[in-house]
């Protein structure tokens, strides 16, 4: 008798009943606030950020895990509270109810823009939904990002919100400069996410990555891992490609046939 999709065993024998998943960019200037006056040219980014993060919540989950990049692969603990004045704007983020008030955490990027995301959906100022936030280090290996997401797995369904930007080397003014390499790298990156096609990703090159200064290649590794291990068939679909300010930002939800 086949294994229902919802809870179908892992490559490791435990449940992961994966539900959903999206992906979406953490650039600063996603925030209005940071942006300013310039704000209004990433609203089409910003939606497209909003419909993924609202299916991801209507997809029956019970417990979102918000992954992104950071300097080290670790846990992070309650309360999950960070601010974004090292980027100009002294704004807390803070993501669920808690009644720790202790001083902000130190956050990465990634996940304080997850947290940020999360936080404009009423939703997620409730106590109806669990929390989780990991951080992945950026030049871990792919078998151990495939790895890390394979032992993601809880004992209620649940979805992963992934925190990534593609490369920043898409023209003169780009952060990383100029490289001719890196347009095809993000057009293959667009077709995994469009397909959730896994193995693609996982053949994402780490050298090839940190020299386009990807900041998404060990989160989208991660992301496949899970997959992989809760299995079903998958349906992707790419919400957003394009490289304003010569940086690669993808948005895309993933979720079962």
């Amino acid at each position: 008798m086949p294994v229902p999709s919802r809870a179908r065993p892992g490559r490791y024998g435990c449940l992961v009943p994966l539900v959903a998943a999206a992906v979406c960019p953490h650039p600063p200037l996603l925030v209005p606030e940071i942006a300013g006056a310039a704000a209004p040219e990433l609203n089409d980014l910003r939606a497209a950020c909003d419909t993924a993060v609202a299916r991801l919540l209507d997809s029956g989950a019970r417990t979102v895990l918000l992954i992104g990049a950071g300097d080290r692969s670790a846990e992070v603990d309650l309360p999950f509270r960070g601010s974004l004045a090292p980027w100009g704007v002294p704004l807390e983020v803070r993501l669920g109810s808690h009644p720790d008030r202790r001083a902000a955490s130190d956050l990465p990027l990634s996940l304080l823009v997850a947290a940020w995301l999360l936080g404009r959906r009423p939703v997620a100022r409730t106590g109806d939904t669990g929390w989780r936030m990991r951080t992945v280090g950026a030049d871990e290996p792919v078998e151990t990002c495939a790895d890390l997401g394979a032992r993601l797995g809880s004992e209620q369904p649940w979805a992963l919100l992934v925190s990534g930007d593609g490369s920043a080397c898409r023209g003169e003014q780009a952060p990383g400069y100029a490289d001719p390499r890196a347009e095809a790298y993000d057009d293959g990156v667009a077709r995994a996410l469009a397909d959730a096609d896994t193995e693609a990703l996982l053949g994402l090159d780490p050298e090839l990555s940190a020299q386009l200064k990807v900041a998404g290649r060990a989160p989208w590794q991660v992301l496949s891992g899970a997959v992989r291990a809760a299995g079903g068939d998958w349906h992707g679909e790419l919400g957003y490609y394009a490289a304003p300010y010569g940086v690669a930002y993808f948005v895309a939800s993933w979720a079962r046939r």
